[in-house]
């Protein structure tokens, strides 16, 4: 499901994905390429915001004469850097978020990227690959139930980014319930690498949504001024749900590697009893076998060797009364 909407005929060489003007009352209408380059704010239209690819050819020098955003800055908002950061500059809200990678094929640790840079009547977004945030946040405008100025669409924003994690952990432990189902079928071997593979991507998630924890605080914190205070609240509470989503994130790989232990316990104890039996079998066979492999060397005097048809049934029945007493010995001391 892509992020993007045709903008002309050539919205292919554009850096622009798609453009909503806010009405400032939860709804939003569509922008073209012309408008963009003539917009300005007023009381009816008071937001623009604009989704573009960072990747599309002359965007850098486009940002510099549009907005008037310092070369570091659109270095920042174009780059390959993804860690994400958050700070304020000038009037202008600059960070780098992540969220998790939904689209076909792509595993949760894939971390999407997505640039942002708001002066509190301009809202850019940026990304390389597609992201569904701001899909979902621009039809939440087109129904008329989005946010109604320049913070509301950031803390959204950044709130879906949040919210989509659960989506993930809660897979994930889904997964490891199945897994740890006693009527589970997979081989032992089969489900060690299984809850290897969700550990790893416990590991990656924590790992890359950590950072975010930081950069969402420096929002709250040092956000600029056209930034309210139910904006900065609404950050705040999405801090506390990444907060939680981290917490369930460690949850599930401490209950990922209780699995793995079990597991391997439990294939160590099967491979210990196989081989106890094995040892059992051949420590009752061994005097048999012995007794047969004497009788089997070809040198004179064996015993029984003129009984004719006798002498066969002889042996046999003497190893199986040694059979018989090694089995009697052998439940006595409980072997089995």
């Amino acid at each position: 499901m892509d992020d993007a909407e045709p903008i002309a005929d050539f919205a292919t060489t554009l850096p622009l994905l798609f453009a909503r003007v806010l009405d400032g009352k939860g709804g939003a209408r569509p922008a073209g390429w012309e408008e963009v380059q003539h917009w300005r704010p007023h009381d009816d239209e008071p937001v623009l915001w604009l989704h573009l690819d960072r990747t599309a050819p002359g965007i850098r020098e486009w940002l510099a004469d549009r907005f008037d955003i310092p070369a570091p800055t659109i270095e920042l908002l174009t780059s390959e850097a993804t860690r994400p950061r958050a700070f304020h500059e000038g009037h202008a809200l600059v960070a780098t978020l992540r969220g998790i990678n939904f689209n076909p094929g792509a595993e949760p640790e894939d971390m999407v990227s997505m640039q942002l840079w708001a002066n509190g009547h301009v809202v850019l977004t940026l990304r390389r690959r597609q992201l569904q945030t701001p899909k979902l946040v621009r039809d939440a405008l087109d129904n008329g139930r989005g946010p109604v100025d320049a913070g509301g669409l950031v803390t959204t924003i950044t709130e879906h980014l949040i919210d989509r994690m659960s989506e993930t952990i809660i897979e994930l432990n889904a997964e490891i319930d199945g897994l740890d189902d006693e009527e589970c079928e997979l081989p032992a071997s089969e489900v060690i690498s299984a809850i290897a593979g969700i550990r790893r991507s416990c590991l990656a998630l924590k790992r890359h949504m950590s950072p975010q924890h930081e950069a969402l605080e420096n929002i709250a914190r040092d956000a600029p001024a056209w930034f309210e205070r139910h904006d900065r609240r609404q950050i705040v509470e999405t801090i506390d749900r990444l907060r939680r989503f981290l917490d369930d994130i460690d949850i599930s790989k401490e209950s990922a590697l209780v699995l793995q232990d079990d597991m391997r316990a439990r294939a160590a104890a099967q491979t210990q009893q196989t081989q106890y039996l094995l040892t059992i079998v051949a420590g009752i066979f061994l005097p048999l076998t012995f007794i047969t492999g004497l009788l089997g060397i070809n040198v004179g005097d064996i015993p029984l060797a003129e009984a004719g048809s006798h002498g066969f049934w002889i042996i046999v029945a003497i190893c199986g009364g040694i059979f018989g007493v090694e089995l009697l010995i052998a439940r006595k001391l409980k072997w089995f």
